[in-house]
């Protein structure tokens, strides 16, 4: 091993044979070195004596290709590593990422509200100006696809900056644009610039969170993204009314610029195997070596690679895994639901209440009503599955995931029919504003459980199967706002939403197939994950299809990996979505490979908001 000077530190005794292979420190690079006879790598050529200022760092001598390369990974308790960051760090940056993503989904809806005075300002139709809200969504949906490879590279804190500025410049254009052909190109921008900003949440909170403790940041930022998707229209009817359109998109945009101020001067990098990158280039730098990396240089996958897990094998696991499409078209349809709402309630109640607009947007607090209680109840979901696993004796099957989505899914139809059926004009206005609580009380459990089971099911390739079913949501997202108000219309808000409450109860059904299912589903997929037959599950009863064993299929190219078939291994390790997750959406998160707090070995999940 590598001998330096200075006293022992007590965790390094602590550390494997296998794992003990050296360690640099500031100013005392390697005074003295030898290898022992043992080590599973011997350097054939002697590392460089340099001075310099770096950390406590772990050094592993490894072979690869032919190549004698020294691998860089924090020694525990590092400061520099996210994960050993204070709580009220952890949770400035998670507040920090919240509130931007309140503002994108503002910012993207608060447009609803100005279409039907900006359309006629420019003498253009409705559906033209609806145009502008699938732009966004279209945007928001494709370009992750393409450049969640790219954000990975530049890291975390370089792709939020320029993701918010673009995104906030953007109001500038709105607010001041002289004709239709303006707006719909800054609303094209905005929306792949909004994406741009939100798509790393979840792995950066994966950056941050060991697995036990991602559940309520990323619940969270479930409840932030939608309920910001649902909040604009709230006040833009009133301001529509008394200052004008251009003023709503000049008064949003001048609302980002604290939120911008903090983001540029405050948020900082939080990806380890960035810090860990910097030592290495220092170590590169001083000595001439080249052999000096960090680990996540060495297992990042290429850009053709990153680009087909993001867009090829998103779209092909989205067409070919069941549970991937059929997940992918509820979360879709809520989402389809979700815009179709806001381009019609403020219509269905002029029609039915005669309520002017500044008052028809008020039922839209009964959407963040209902979405703040599907975040406040989910915490039993939380509660139960974190039973479950303090008496699972290894990995939990996903299945476990699907109690919310069970029990609080069922919202949504329940709240489509009482919507649909109480806005006859003599009926009192609570009852449909009931029923848009219902709503919004089943799309929160809807998200929270489709992703967490997703990423469960398929653990190194989730990161694909969730920008699968993202991509699918958003497209869905974007053109249901350019028929909805001829639906509603022409169909009748009685007869629409009943056809939308049908299509929800079947959807519905889903998590209990799966929960029955589901091992068998799994079983014949080609990439999702199968254990052993004999395992014990989360109830810790015996089962031929759950929860503990070897991995035996599993997708490896993701650029991810595990270290060795330790199932609990696995189980601290994969994305996590839902009770324990990244949305987002809402949401894309991180698969963490390794250990938490010695390693920063990661692989990209390209969740999108």
């Amino acid at each position: 091993m590598v001998k330096i000077d200075g006293e022992a530190d007590e965790d390094w005794n602590k550390i494997s044979p296998q794992k003990k292979l050296g360690r640099v420190c500031g100013g005392k690079y390697l005074k003295d070195y030898e290898m022992d006879e043992s080590s599973p790598a011997a350097l054939e050529r002697p590392l460089t004596k340099v001075e310099g200022d770096v950390p406590l760092t772990y050094t592993e001598c490894i072979e690869r290709d032919g190549k004698e390369w020294v691998v860089l990974t924090f020694a525990p308790g590092d400061k520099e590593n996210p994960f050993n960051w204070s709580s009220k760090r952890k949770w400035f940056y998670t507040w920090i990422l919240n509130l931007m993503c309140l503002m994108i989904g503002l910012g993207n809806t608060v447009y609803n509200s100005t279409i039907s005075h900006m359309c006629a300002e420019f003498n253009r139709t409705v559906e033209i100006g609806q145009l502008g809200l699938f732009v966004f969504n279209q945007t928001s949906g494709v370009l992750p696809l393409f450049l969640a490879p790219f954000c990975e590279l530049a890291g975390r804190q370089v792709v939020y900056t320029i993701g918010f500025v673009g995104f906030c410049l953007c109001f500038i254009g709105l607010a001041l644009g002289r004709n239709m052909a303006t707006i719909l190109v800054m609303r094209t921008l905005q929306g792949g610039l909004g994406s741009i900003g939100t798509i790393l949440v979840g792995g950066t909170f994966d950056d941050m969170f060991i697995p036990d403790d991602r559940a309520v940041p990323m619940a969270l930022f479930s409840h932030i993204a939608i309920f910001g998707t649902m909040a604009a229209p709230i006040y833009a009817g009133f301001a529509d009314q008394a200052i004008g359109w251009r003023w709503i998109e000049g008064i949003q945009g001048l609302s980002n610029i604290p939120l911008l101020t903090v983001v540029v001067l405050c948020f900082k990098e939080t990806r380890g195997g960035v810090f860990l990158q910097n030592r290495a280039k220092i170590l590169r730098k001083d000595t001439g070596d080249e052999r000096w990396v960090a680990q996540e240089e060495l297992e990042a996958p290429g850009i053709k690679e990153a680009l087909y897990n993001s867009s090829v094998k998103a779209i092909a696991m989205l067409l070919s895994e069941p549970v991937v499409f059929f997940f992918g078209m509820w979360i879709a349809f809520t989402w389809f639901i979700t815009f179709l709402f806001l381009s019609v309630i403020t219509i269905t109640f002029s029609d039915s209440k005669h309520w002017p607009e500044g008052t028809a947007g008020l039922p839209y607090i009964s959407l963040c009503i209902g979405v703040s209680l599907g975040f406040i109840l989910n915490f039993l979901q939380i509660r139960k599955y974190n039973k479950i696993r303090a008496r699972a004796t290894g990995a939990i099957i996903p299945e476990h995931r699907l109690y919310g989505a069970m029990a609080g899914g069922m919202f949504l139809p329940i709240g489509l029919f009482i919507y649909s059926f109480t806005q006859y004009f003599w009926l009192h206005w609570i009852g449909p504003n009931i029923g848009l609580a219902c709503i919004a009380l089943g799309i929160f459990f809807i998200f929270e459980s489709c992703y967490s089971y997703t990423s469960d099911c398929y653990g190194p390739s989730a990161s694909s199967a969730i920008a699968g079913q993202s991509y699918l949501r958003n497209e869905l997202g974007a053109v249901a706002p350019l028929f909805a108000n001829q639906m509603f219309v022409n169909m009748h808000c009685q007869f629409a939403g009943l056809l939308c409450a049908c299509v929800a109860t079947g959807l519905g059904l889903l998590p209990f197939i799966l929960f029955k299912f589901g091992p068998i589903i799994r079983a014949k997929s080609k990439r999702a994950i199968v254990y052993e037959d004999h395992m014990v599950s989360g109830d810790g009863s015996d089962s031929s299809d759950s929860s503990v064993g070897n991995v035996e299929k599993s997708d490896r190219n993701d650029g991810s990996s595990l270290d060795g078939d330790d199932p609990s291994e696995f189980s601290e390790s994969r994305p996590a979505t839902g009770g324990d997750h990244e949305n987002a959406d809402i949401v894309d998160t991180q698969t963490v490979a390794g250990q938490a707090t010695t390693n920063s070995r990661k692989s990209s999940d390209h969740t999108s908001a």
